[in-house]
């Protein structure tokens, strides 16, 4: 990681104090900024947590003794502003009434941040713990022979410890090897593509013909000048979609050895990984153990219009159109649920993964809205998504929480409500703090004021309360930093002027100063994980010949790699 080599020679000044408290290993461990929330707030955060306990005692009695169910759908590239309400559904000029009526009858996050690209994110909320820390601060979109590492704890994990029985459908993309797949990660049943959308939606003919891919395919131009036919590969060549149970072997499943993979493929795979859901809904509400059902879908990333019937949206988007079907499934899970009448000892939660891909504004119908930027950037728009949570009876109908809250927060707060947080590994850093107040209790109940926003493995900026700071680019003067207030500046603007990025800066400088310090510290005692890597796609029992022949060629370069990397 780079940082500035000002606030690296400040480092020392905090080493003596920092390396004198005594650690709690009874305790989950944080990063030090929580430690300094703690100091303040540690006396009401101690009287919160009492009736906390309460209310969950409570809720598990009048649930016959059995802990919350957990619904998790987390939703492609949608970023904040898109959801939530009939006002901003006319504004987008696309419905969500289901979604809608999740908010109405739960509660709508307001300030919900996620990682800036799907990977992170997910790896974020899987194992509550900042992306870097784990090796796989990237997304990738082919073959890589690297992915989560088997000694990450998962929430999958943490929740079979305590008894749930777990379920994965739908995109995964944390990795090629099979240490990384959700049934080695703690989910009884799976059914999810190795890869993603790159593959499955863009890499395709349909998308090229489509012009929303180029140069993909040979066949698409004449080239008398190509002397590596490597370049280009068949997509449909990797690995698409596999299905599982923990600890077993991998059967891939929607395509025959010989046939291409094309739109008609990738909305089957859509509406099976929907159909699937509501049967493992179905199965896991027959248990009388608590179940976590965590539903990553596809949609509403699409870019082809041949995948739908008819468009009657007014923005007339492709994944304007999507987002309208994946709703109608969320509006069936939402049906089921009370039909099965565990309403009330479900939490649902729905969100966001990361801001649009403004790659694709054009035929997605996707856009800029309250915040600048999109999918890939630290700006409010890469990282400021929609969310939102439904318990019957426990979450207020209709509320609003202001209150900053991390997608990795999920992980230690589902643990919390599950009565697993004993099982929350203390040998590293977990990001995630508890947010169940919440919840429990509502708005201005939260435990968090900050963040540290990266891409890829390097730090860009940093939150407290309202305030940003965008750091210089590594090499570049410090002071070339700027510092933004999210309230009066959504759209990160008027800060990159020095005389506005001045009033902030002139007093939440040492603040930040002592924030990028604490967090490098803790990484100093903590170090960073390097991502696993191994030999993909072992563990799937029916690999085509195609795929055999792609993976072969993919390991003799790794090979030539290796070896040139090692005479040197």
């Amino acid at each position: 990681m780079r940082y500035s080599k000002t606030i690296l020679c400040l480092l020392g000044l905090l080493s003596i104090a920092f390396g004198a408290v005594a650690e709690d290993k009874s305790s989950i461990r944080h990063d030090e900024e929580h430690y300094v929330l703690l100091a303040q707030n540690e006396k009401n955060w101690a009287s919160d947590d009492k009736a906390i306990d309460r209310k969950l005692a409570e809720i598990r009695e009048k649930n016959g003794g059995k802990p919350p169910n957990i619904i998790y759908v987390l939703l492609d590239d949608v970023g904040f502003g898109e959801l939530g309400s009939r006002r901003l559904n006319y504004y987008n000029g696309y419905k969500t009434p289901n979604i809608n009526r999740i908010a109405d009858e739960g509660v709508s996050f307001m300030r919900m941040y996620s990682e800036s690209v799907c990977t992170p994110t997910r790896v974020a909320f899987t194992t509550g713990r900042y992306p870097v820390r784990t090796g796989i601060g990237a997304t990738k979109v082919s073959l890589t022979g690297g992915g989560l590492s088997g000694e990450e704890v998962t929430i999958a994990e943490v929740l079979s410890e305590a008894g749930y029985n777990t379920a994965h459908i739908g995109k995964w993309h944390l990795g090629d090897i099979e240490e990384a797949w959700p049934h080695n990660q703690g989910f009884d049943y799976a059914e999810f593509p190795i890869h993603q959308q790159a593959q499955l939606a863009l890499m395709t003919k349909d998308a090229e013909d489509a012009g929303v891919v180029a140069g993909q395919r040979m066949e698409s131009r004449g080239n008398d000048f190509v002397l590596d036919e490597s370049l280009r590969f068949n997509p449909a060549h990797m690995v698409v979609g596999v299905e599982a149970r923990k600890g077993g072997k991998a059967t891939e499943v929607g395509i025959k050895p010989g046939e291409d993979w094309t739109q008609a493929k990738y909305r089957e795979m859509n509406l099976r990984y929907q159909d699937s859901v509501m049967k493992q809904l179905d199965q896991l509400a027959d248990q009388d153990e608590p179940f976590f059902l965590n539903y990553w879908p596809l949609y509403p990333i699409t870019f082809v219009r041949s995948g739908i019937d008819e468009f009657d949206s007014r923005n007339g988007g492709t994944m304007a159109e999507s987002m309208q079907e994946v709703d109608a499934w969320i509006g069936e899970i939402i049906d089921r649920v009370d039909e099965l009448g565990i309403a009330e000892n479900t939490l649902i939660v729905v969100m966001g993964d990361n801001g649009p891909f403004l790659a694709y504004l054009g035929v997605t119908g996707q856009a800029e809205r309250l915040h600048r930027g999109g999918k890939g950037d630290h700006l409010e728009g890469g990282i400021h998504v929609d969310a939102f949570a439904r318990w019957k009876g426990v979450i207020e109908a209709g509320s609003f929480i202001g209150d900053m809250i991390y997608v990795g927060d999920l992980y230690t707060t589902f643990a919390r409500i599950a009565g697993a947080t004993k099982f929350i590994p203390r040998d590293r850093i977990v990001d995630g703090v508890d947010q169940t107040p919440l919840l429990l209790l509502g708005e201005k109940h939260g435990r968090r004021d900050y963040l540290f926003v990266y891409e890829g493995d390097v730090l860009r900026s940093m939150i407290k309360e309202h305030y940003k700071l965008h750091l210089a680019p590594p090499g570049k003067n410090p002071l070339l930093a700027n510092f933004y207030n999210l309230l009066t500046d959504p759209h990160e603007e008027k800060g990159q002027t020095k005389s506005e990025s001045f009033k902030s800066a002139i007093w939440t400088s040492r603040t930040f100063n002592n924030m990028a310090k604490g967090h490098m510290l803790a990484q100093k005692k903590y170090p960073h994980r390097p991502q696993v890597h191994a030999e993909p796609y072992t563990g799937i029992l029916n690999l085509r010949p195609e795929t055999l022949a792609l993976k072969k060629t993919f390991m003799e370069t790794n090979m030539r790699q290796r070896a040139y990397l090692e005479s040197l």
